[in-house]
């Protein structure tokens, strides 16, 4: 058994477990009109509302120990001091440095690294204001109307989430596009409608060989020299995010439109660097310092309140307790603002590549649950979706509830009626419908006893779905800061809880590696048989099947 299982605390976290298991949130809320008060925390203008969920002071006291007992204090210093706690491949963690606003010395293997972040911040914004000002001129001096980035994973999931979150503070004449997919109908889609004499591209790839986005940059390459005819200009036209300055250069790009990237810089934890370029070109320099400020500002939180009053320790306790305990496999995570609607799909990667995990810090097999499935989508949109299952499915699923208290253009009629959907459903979620409600409901309706009995047990709803709810004042840089760097250290603290390294992400290379290997067989048109039988028959009936000009 790990030690984690063996902990004091774990232990007593299963015996509460049977002591509360059964006890239903309406009972709880019935003796505790203090509930609310006690279970929510408030920085800034965001307030954090824990009360809907399966506790008590008993567990929260339980859950503070768990997090005590694996020395999370000591880990939070570790992850802003550069210590090398990326022990699999040897680097520091400091995406926090990226944000940091102290003006302190931040040391990473004997050297400040803050001074070249600060530049590399002055370098990007100098770019992006030339764009956003139309000082910036392409081949045949025209300004550029549109931006396509191609990325891959946190170079395209970060930055796609943020633009499209900030729309409302963005320039409404500079379009900013994003390609990910090597599927060749994702890049010529994008292509279709552009121009090559306005369009810029930004090739985001640490290593400047990730396959996805090197042949997409290849595509893109091709395109604008089909189009212009000429190499001479290709530097006017495309800048890169890379550590590998001599491929970028190959390519045709000028050194200066190179930006540079750092090995203690997870893809995940990204954008707040280099990779945010097309963030900064859509909404500006000032409007990117403010997401860092509000990052920032978490990171302080984070680093100096008591556990207790931390929210993303919190946060993190209350997805153990229900990962661990409840064997909740999922959680859902559901916006109520339309700006956020890629936000559930960047959290799936910076929970999942994070801490989905099977093997330990000491090189062990866990004998635990550790990351869940996350999943989510505009909360009114899966209102008519999957919130059947959430509300009378089988499975427990924990949900965040994300709301602003205003919209940047605020219509009160559709506000108010988005926000009581907010309410509703974390009402109902926690309340549920007892069979007693559902049967005068339906009395009230007229229906005779007959036809009550057999649709009452339709109707009825079970309740005690625990939900977690995020409101703030409204969604401007400094809050979407915010709220992506509580989310940052929730997984952080559950992977030191779970005693996994959460910033590595060895799964995603041997699907890479096989590719590789695979993608010379597709050259001919030889039969394959290097495979096992399912993976050979696949390849096999590919090259029959595909047209002769693909052969």
């Amino acid at each position: 058994m790990s030690e984690l299982k063996q902990s004091a605390a774990w232990q007593a976290l299963l015996q509460h477990y049977d002591d509360i298991k059964d006890v239903h949130m309406r009972d709880m809320f019935g003796e505790d009109q203090g509930r609310f008060d006690k279970y929510s925390l408030q920085l800034n203008n965001i307030l954090y509302d824990y009360s809907k969920n399966r506790i008590n002071d008993k567990t929260v006291e339980l859950l503070l120990q768990l997090a005590n007992e694996a020395e999370l204090p000591g880990w939070i210093e570790k992850l802003f001091s550069g210590e090398h706690i990326n022990h699999t491949e040897n680097r520091a963690v400091l995406h926090t440095a990226l944000r940091d606003k102290s003006n302190k010395p931040i040391i990473v293997d004997g050297v400040d690294v803050l001074p070249e972040i600060m530049q590399e911040r002055v370098n990007v914004k100098q770019l992006a204001e030339k764009i956003r000002t139309r000082q910036w001129r392409g081949a045949t001096n025209q300004a550029i109307t549109d931006i396509v980035n191609i990325g891959i994973g946190g170079s395209h999931l970060g930055p796609l989430m943020v633009t499209e979150a900030l729309k409302s503070h963005s320039l409404h004449d500079l379009n900013i596009h994003f390609v990910s997919n090597i599927d060749e109908n994702h890049i010529n889609d994008t292509l279709e409608y552009l121009n090559p004499e306005t369009t810029l591209f930004i090739i985001a790839s640490k290593t400047f060989t990730t396959q996805d986005t090197m042949v997409n940059a290849e595509t893109a390459r091709q395109w604008y020299l089909k189009k212009l005819g000429s190499d001479e200009h290709i530097s006017k036209h495309f800048a890169a995010v890379t550590s590998n300055v001599k491929l970028a250069k190959e390519f045709g790009i000028a050194e200066d439109n190179i930006f540079k990237m750092w090995d203690w810089v997870g893809g995940r934890y990204s954008l707040w660097s280099s990779i945010g370029l097309s963030i900064v070109i859509a909404i500006g320099s000032e409007q990117f310092d403010e997401l860092l400020e509000g990052a920032y500002e978490v990171d302080q939180h984070f680093r100096t309140a008591p556990l207790q009053e931390n929210i993303p320790v919190m946060m993190a306790l209350l997805g153990i307790w229900y990962n661990n305990f409840f064997d909740a496999q999922s959680m859902a995570v559901l916006p109520y603002d339309q700006h956020l609607h890629r936000f559930p799909a960047y959290l799936q990667q910076a929970d999942m590549e994070s801490n989905g995990k099977y093997v330990d810090r000491n090189g062990d097999e866990v004998d635990y649950t550790t990351g869940p499935v996350l999943f989510g989508e505009i909360g009114i949109a899966g209102q008519h979706a999957f919130f059947q299952l959430l509300h009378q499915g089988t499975k427990l699923v924990p949900s965040d509830i994300l709301a602003p208290v205003w919209s940047f253009r605020c219509i009160a009629r559709h506000h108010r009626a988005l926000m009581s959907n907010v309410f509703a459903q974390t009402e109902a979620m926690m309340r549920g419908k007892t069979a007693e409600e559902a049967r005068a409901e339906l009395q009230a309706e007229g229906l005779d006893a007959q036809a009550i009995e057999q649709l009452l047990p339709y109707k009825v709803f079970p309740g005690n779905r625990p939900t977690s709810t995020i409101l703030f004042d409204t969604l401007d840089a400094k809050t979407l800061g915010s709220i992506i760097a509580l989310y940052e250290h929730k997984i952080f603290v559950q992977g030191v809880i779970w005693n996994i390294n959460s910033f590595d992400q060895w799964g995603v290379e041997l699907g890479k590696q096989l590719a590789k290997s695979i993608l010379h067989e597709l050259d001919d048109t030889d039969e394959v048989a290097t495979h096992d039988s399912s993976t050979n028959g696949l390849i096999n009936h590919y090259k029959k099947r595909r047209p002769k000009k693909n052969s």
